[in-house]
């Protein structure tokens, strides 16, 4: 059997929200995919089926989420149980899961764990400007909903401090 010795380490992170999920697969410093996925009906069974046909598609060496059980995070019910059930995949997946927490999160990217979600958007649109400089949502106003396409940044801000941390 054949072993290639220049297969980089590859990170899949996924981003859980009301709106469905947002993912984001690195491999070395170079972003190979981004989107969030808007998921409409039976949120928790399509989004599970559509993240398993993620990690059988790009074959990631770990699967980072959002630690939704940390000390200060507050997720829906159904949030909670569509992570286990993804941490569950995972597994079943003999893949490797990674939680890192939103304190944890913007801590690492901004040097401030009280930053705003929008100042980690801008600060990942900088590593990234030809990806995402151009999808950074504006920022939002309290009466106002957030973008689902935040969900990117979420997801590829959980790769980058996946990436930082294992080095």
């Amino acid at each position: 059997m054949k072993t290639n010795h220049n297969k980089q380490f590859r990170i899949a992170a996924v981003s859980l929200s009301g709106f469905g999920f947002g993912y984001a697969i690195m491999e070395g410093s170079g972003l190979i995919e981004y989107r969030n996925k808007l998921i409409h009906a039976d949120k928790n069974a399509n989004s599970l089926t559509y993240i398993d046909k993620l990690i059988v598609r790009f074959r990631p060496d770990v699967l980072v989420l959002n630690d939704v059980n940390a000390k200060g995070t507050y997720r829906a019910l159904r949030i909670k149980e569509l992570h286990r059930k993804v941490v569950a995949l995972a597994k079943k997946r003999k893949l490797k899961v990674a939680k890192i927490s939103n304190t944890e999160l913007r801590a690492a990217l901004l040097d401030d764990p009280k930053g705003t979600k929008h100042d980690m958007a801008l600060r990942i649109a900088e590593q990234f400007p030809d990806e995402l400089a151009s999808r950074v949502p504006p920022k939002r106003k309290a009466w106002t909903s957030e973008a689902n396409r935040m969900d990117i940044f979420d997801a590829v801000g959980l790769a980058v401090v996946f990436q930082m941390s294992s080095k």
